[in-house]
């Protein structure tokens, strides 16, 4: 905890607003790595900071990249500015649980880069690499440099065009620019701008996942909170565990980590649901006529970035890993809601079986960065979300964000008690007599595990 606690000081202390400390003069050694003198024949539009201190943090840190190029070969590479800098090269071990799996991570974040300066050395720094996957964060200092939101957001969809071109397989993780302060050249308004144009610039992109790493840390006015950001632009140990946690349950769905399933065995008196490894006993049914009277409703009110189709006929998924648009997937252990690359569609997973009476449900979820999911009931629905996000249950206590966490659902009567961690949901959700459980996706991804029900006569 001293090395953390020291260690996230000095960042601070040397990356406050991406320049030298106040009262030091910025030296130019000999530099192997020179930002061009002018724009003339550069990709992207927009600013390319060519001061003092910042040539020479760009030549020292992509000095160091050079020196470990071999080394990183292949890596989960996070592509960014200071902020990213900030986790230092070694990520202080914050990926263990990936590292332990053989895969490799490594840190291409300069202080004080702009989207321009890293279109102009993703080549170099990052597709020479052959990496695994890239995990994006930038934005923040074209802002501090006057450029325009769509000025940053075009710079990001041509490093996006060159990776897709590079390897068009290559798994991205969008991350949105994190809330700062007008008082830092950063107004919340124009980082919603940014945000909202990366959302539309990626929809339909299966290759890129987008992580909301504003809504995580925004506070009420859409700035940075002093507790987790202490200089309003620069996370600290606080906020660098929210963004590894955000991270981690998207790295397991893109097989990272949590490549196998957990050694949880069933309590006696209750029947798994979901058999660990493929959606065997579950399906797509019609769309019920009460849900596709809601949907015309909703539907008609024209939500943005909003798909709901509806299902004619059964499909039965026995034997299959996952359901044909990849909506539904079997991962070991746990069944993944994945991330819509559209923005919200809204899809059902049904068990073939229906249950009637009494009976206790218990399951485990994980819910992504602000988002929305459910559990059906016989038919209703209990909302399932990232609650402190999105709600409606954020008063929880003992919710825990982007970590597993227990719903029970006892049913006696045709009425549940829905309970997260043994705080209650929902003290009387009127039931009808007989249905499924379903699962339902929305926006952002939620995973399910240890999915079991105890029926009656499974008492004795």
């Amino acid at each position: 905890m001293l090395r953390a606690a020291i260690g996230y000081s000095l960042v601070l202390a040397l990356l406050v607003l991406g320049k030298p400390l106040v009262g030091q003069e910025a030296t130019l050694a000999p530099l192997t790595f020179e930002i061009p003198a002018t724009d003339e024949g550069l990709a992207g539009t927009g600013p390319i900071r060519r001061y003092d201190w910042m040539k020479n943090i760009w030549n020292e840190r992509r000095t160091t990249f050079a020196k470990n190029a071999a080394e990183s070969t292949g890596a989960i590479v996070f592509l960014g500015d200071s902020i990213t800098q900030g986790w230092a090269d070694d990520f202080r071990d914050d990926f263990s649980p990936i590292t332990e799996n053989g895969f490799k991570v490594a840190n291409r974040g300069i202080s004080g880069d702009t989207t321009r300066g890293m279109l102009l050395r993703l080549e170099d720094d990052v597709l020479s690499l052959k990496p695994t996957a890239v995990v994006m964060l930038m934005g923040t200092n074209d802002l501090d440099e006057g450029a325009t939101p769509e000025s940053t957001v075009g710079n990001i969809g041509l490093i996006l065009e060159r990776m897709n071109e590079h390897n068009s397989e290559m798994p991205i993780v969008l991350c949105l620019v994190m809330p700062s302060s007008e008082t830092k050249n950063r107004p919340a308004e124009k980082i919603k701008q940014i945000n909202e144009g990366l959302r539309d610039l990626v929809r339909g992109n299966d290759q890129v996942t987008i992580v909301d790493t504003w809504t995580l840390f925004a506070d009420e006015n859409g700035d940075a909170k002093e507790a987790e950001f202490p200089d309003l632009l620069h996370p600290n140990g606080i906020g660098y565990a929210k963004w590894r946690a955000a991270l981690l349950p998207i790295f397991a769905t893109l097989g990272f980590t949590d490549l196998v399933a957990d050694d949880f065995e069933v309590e006696p008196g209750f029947v798994s649901l979901f058999n660990g490894k493929d959606l065997t006993g579950w399906q797509f049914r019609p769309t019920p006529e009460p849900m596709r009277k809601g949907r015309a409703r909703w539907l008609g009110s024209n939500p943005k970035g909003v798909t709901w189709p509806l299902v004619e006929s059964v499909t039965h998924f026995d034997g299959s890993t996952q359901s044909p648009n990849g909506r539904f997937v079997a991962m070991p252990g746990r069944i993944v809601v994945t991330t819509p690359s559209s923005g919200r569609v809204i899809e059902q997973l049904w068990t073939k079986q229906e249950f009637d009476g009494d009976f206790t449900l218990r399951l485990e979820f994980r819910a992504s960065v602000n988002s929305d999911s459910g559990v059906f009931i016989r038919m209703p629905q209990l909302q399932v979300r990232d609650y402190s996000l999105a709600g409606p249950y954020k008063n929880l206590k003992r919710y825990q964000p982007q970590q597993w966490n227990e719903l029970e659902i006892t049913v006696k009567d045709d009425v549940a008690h829905c309970t997260c961690n043994g705080e209650v949901l929902e003290q009387a959700l009127p039931l009808p007599a007989k249905g499924p459980i379903g699962l339902e996706g929305d926006r952002g991804q939620v995973e399910y595990r240890r999915i079991r029900i105890r029926l009656p006569n499974e008492l004795n």
